[in-house]
């Protein structure tokens, strides 16, 4: 294959092809909140209380630290990218800049596994969370009705053909609506926080690290290991040290999405200013929210009391101490937090696909904008595909599969910032890596470390989807490609040209 690169001039000429350009509309506080919307989801009243019952105990608190370091310095190298190629696209326009075509094709494939993917199992437990909110509050509500044999999650179908109707009257509508969400999100979060720390007792905290064990059942299931227990042998860490680190590694998936934000590049305002800030304000607040929420959770009550749970969650912290109110609470905050996750991974969704189709990796039409400069087309068929899916298949077995597409991605953003700075030292960045290249490099490591701690059976699927990509890739995406197209022009002109003695 012809390792061919776009150039970052040629990125940015597209940003300004007439039918094919996206409205500037964007600013700090929307990047922040589109953050905050994408990040902040049902995960936040369920994954510290996972982590804390099952891996750290009380050293969950660190365990949200590191994470949310990992996840700052990739998304360093996504601030520095976005303030230097302020174009839709994110990490697939990032490589096709430095590592060539064939590699940015790969990754677009695995941001459109991740963004369709999480659409989908999201929408699905949308209509569960739905059902759990109105049945706190006395109404009975059935979220599923069968057709034959299938069952159909009708609020999967109605939620994402909502917000795509929206996404196609313009981003900025969509923002504000998605902000109101988030808003409410945040407050509820706020609120359990506050109510929560009335409840917290000092020694709730002791051990904070506690003293490691075997994890119960061993690694007898090859398909359920992780790839590194299953590679190097080693038992799946419980407690102590190495469960304070397998706990980072569960939940820094609370943190995926911030590579969302970077999509939305074409349509912000002074991106080169607007990007970064927007990206580490929405970083930080996501950050602060998460580590108060794991304070309060673990000073509630012990967690050896959150481990004898099935399904330890925030609310089960609150039934411990005699407050079940708290459930309503959080069914409903868990509901407006998926919602708008929902709204942010439709957005990504089209506009990777929309970057694709400008570059003719896709056919050219998809990526013709309407009078309100939205991708309309790549919009509405990509809504259907995941409004349908949500509403007939079961797509929970495919969970996993976020996390890998969005750390497959991370790994090479990050390997990609090294790249430009050494080929095009002359560019204007907006913001610029500290410690490059070192910062970088360590990026790649810990989200490959992230990688490695999924389980074989993730893996296997994953590089199927690989192949699969590639298969479209040789027998129609290199073939029209609109930067092939034009190498092999230049190629016939020189050859036509004639030669001087």
């Amino acid at each position: 294959m012809a390792w061919r690169v776009k150039s970052v001039e040629a990125s940015v000429a597209d940003s300004d092809d007439g039918e094919r350009s996206l409205k500037r509309s964007l600013g700090t506080w929307d990047l922040a909140l589109m953050g905050v919307a994408v990040a902040v989801g049902a995960g936040i009243f369920s994954v510290g209380a996972q982590a804390a019952a099952s891996f750290a105990g009380p050293s969950v608190i660190i365990s949200f630290v590191l994470a949310a370091i990992t996840c700052g310095l990739a998304i360093m190298c996504y601030a520095e990218f976005a303030s230097t190629v302020p174009v839709a696209g994110s990490a697939y326009t990032f490589t096709y800049a430095t590592l060539g075509e064939p590699i940015a094709w790969i990754i677009a494939w695995d941001l459109i596994l991740e963004m369709f993917t999480a659409a989908a199992v999201l929408a699905k437990y949308w209509g569960v969370y739905l059902a759990e909110a109105l049945k706190s509050i006395g109404l009975p509500f059935a979220s599923t009705f069968k057709i034959g044999d299938l069952e159909v999650s009708w609020p999967a179908f109605v939620v994402v053909a909502v917000f795509t109707a929206l996404l196609a009257l313009g981003t900025k509508l969509t923002t504000r609506v998605g902000a109101v969400f988030t808003v409410i999100k945040v407050a509820i979060v706020i609120f359990v926080i506050v109510v929560g720390f009335f409840f917290v007792k000092a020694a709730n905290y002791s051990p904070f690290i506690p003293p490691a064990k075997p994890t119960e059942g061993g690694s007898g299931d090859v398909w359920t290991q992780s790839l590194f227990s299953f590679v190097s042998g080693s038992a799946p860490a419980q407690y102590g040290v190495f469960g304070l680190l397998a706990a980072a590694s569960l939940v820094f998936f609370a943190f995926i999405g911030f590579d969302v934000v970077a999509t939305s590049a074409e349509e912000v305002k002074k991106p080169q200013r607007t990007l970064p800030r927007g990206i580490f304000l929405g970083l930080g607040i996501v950050s602060l929210l998460y580590v108060l929420v794991s304070i309060v959770l673990t000073g509630m009550v012990p967690y050896t009391e959150l481990a004898k749970s099935d399904a330890p969650s925030l609310a089960t912290a609150f039934q411990l101490v005699g407050q079940p109110w708290a459930a309503a609470v959080i069914s409903f905050g868990a509901l407006a937090g998926l919602t708008t996750v929902i709204m942010v991974l439709l957005l990504g969704l089209s506009r990777i696909v929309f970057a694709l189709s400008r570059d003719g990796l896709l056919p050219r039409w998809l990526s013709k904008t309407s009078s309100r400069k939205t991708p309309v087309r790549t919009i509405v068929i990509g809504g259907a595909l995941v409004a349908l899916t949500a509403a007939f298949f079961d797509v929970g077995l495919l969970e996993e599969m976020i996390n890998i597409g969005t750390l497959s991605a991370f790994v090479l953003v990050s390997i990609a910032v090294i790249v430009l700075r050494r080929t095009r030292p002359d560019l204007t960045r907006g913001f610029r890596v500290p410690l490059s290249p070192v910062l970088p490099i360590l990026s790649a490591a810990l989200c490959l470390w992230l990688m490695f701690n999924l389980t074989t059976l993730t893996w296997v699927r994953f590089l199927i989807w690989l192949v699969v990509g590639l298969v479209v890739y040789v027998l129609y995406g290199r073939r029209k490609s609109r930067v092939g197209a034009e190498l092999r022009a230049a190629g016939l002109r020189a050859e036509a040209s004639p030669k001087l003695d």
